[in-house]
């Protein structure tokens, strides 16, 4: 019966990478006899300001707090088993606070991520930024590591160069809870079809690869319309365009909006280490995904079977031309894909592979 410590970037509830890599796990911990402790870098309110409020002085003094509780934990570290860090103990600088872990206590670090964050997709990243974010470490926190944890393949591949006990544990959805959607509710006879995208303001820029498509779409298309879910509005020269700002409670009522999910993706290295979340999202609701084939989305859809993956802007606007007009094909897709994730992409189906972890 293992005592775990959660060190992890974001406060709880917030981040999709938290909430659906781990935190959905936290009550099956417990009911295998395991304790938990969380501790997030950033509050809640710490949180606010750096993502929404673009306010200076309080993104500061955020990080400094941050600092602050992660060394107040060196006392209270020889009381747990195993110590679970996601991404990085913290975002600047060097793996101090993971070496000190590893090498001065000697606790066992879970080490988890997601993306290929030794890498960036931020292009206009100066000398001094990259210098700062250290992103270097994560190949030294992987060799210092009792397992690693990663989303996909792609990642599993880069850690093993560091590493021999790594596990591939992906991004899972709750089938149960997704399934609970509004989506199969019968629309009205003259309701428009709804080609939607949900995602963070990090991401908003995968949409105007296939802006041109989608400008294409709605205007040989009158009964079509568009929805962005995120955290901050898109700029898309679309009439038909729908905002709908991201909400935790109204977040499943509002993706079943969708008659078609979307993930275009750009081909690079960064994105090769993506997770599918989207899709996966798409499909835990018997919505037809059609994606960019670009990492893991590869192994997620079966191309005519549970989804499309479209290269081009010739092959997006040949996919989503065939569900706009193919109501039966929309409905074949969706649960076929529905049981794609139920399969291989659900909590329940990932329960035993989590929890080795912690072994």
């Amino acid at each position: 019966m293992a005592k775990i410590l959660f060190i992890v970037p974001y406060p709880s509830h917030e981040a999709p990478s938290q909430r659906f890599r781990f935190e959905q796990y936290y009550s099956l911990l417990t009911e295998r006899g395991h304790s938990y402790s969380i501790q997030s870098y950033y509050s809640a309110s710490a949180w606010e300001a750096l993502y929404k409020q673009n306010n200076s002085i309080r993104i500061a003094s955020a990080v400094l707090i941050g600092f602050a509780k992660r060394f107040s934990l060196l006392g209270s570290l020889q009381q747990y088993n195993f110590i679970f860090i996601h991404r990085e103990a913290m975002p600047l600088g060097p793996p101090f606070f993971e070496w000190l872990i590893s090498r001065i206590f000697q606790k066992k670090i879970i080490y988890d991520f997601d993306d290929a964050i030794w890498l960036t997709d931020k292009t206009h990243e100066n000398w001094l930024q990259q210098k700062v974010r250290w992103r270097s470490k994560v190949s030294s926190i992987c060799q210092w590591s009792y397992k690693v944890s990663c989303g996909n393949s792609y990642l599993a591949n880069y850690a093993r160069l560091f590493n021999q006990q790594v596990i591939i544990n992906p991004t899972t959805i709750d089938a149960n809870q997704m399934g609970k959607s509004l989506h199969d509710v019968e629309k009205p006879v003259n309701s428009k079809i709804t080609i939607g995208w949900t995602g963070s303001h990090s991401t908003l820029k995968y949409l105007e690869q296939i802006e041109v498509v989608l400008q294409q779409v709605e205007k040989k298309y009158s009964n079509v319309q568009f929805v962005v879910i995120a955290d901050q509005k898109p700029i898309l020269n679309l009439k038909s365009l729908k905002f709908i700002p991201w909400s935790r409670e109204t977040e499943i009522r509002d993706l079943s909006m969708f008659d078609i999910g979307i993930m275009p993706l750009p081909n690079d290295e960064w994105s090769k280490g993506k997770c599918g979340f989207k899709a996966l999202q798409y499909m835990a609701m018997s919505i037809p995904a059609v994606a960019s084939p670009v990492g893991i989305n590869i192994e997620i859809i079966d191309h005519g079977v549970n989804g499309f993956l479209c290269k081009s802007n010739e092959e997006w606007i040949t996919a989503l031309e065939k569900l706009i007009q193919d109501k039966n094909l929309r409905d074949r897709l969706g649960q076929n894909g529905r049981r794609r994730v139920v399969d291989h992409y659900s909590l329940a189906s990932n329960v035993d592979n989590f929890l080795s972890l912690f072994e």
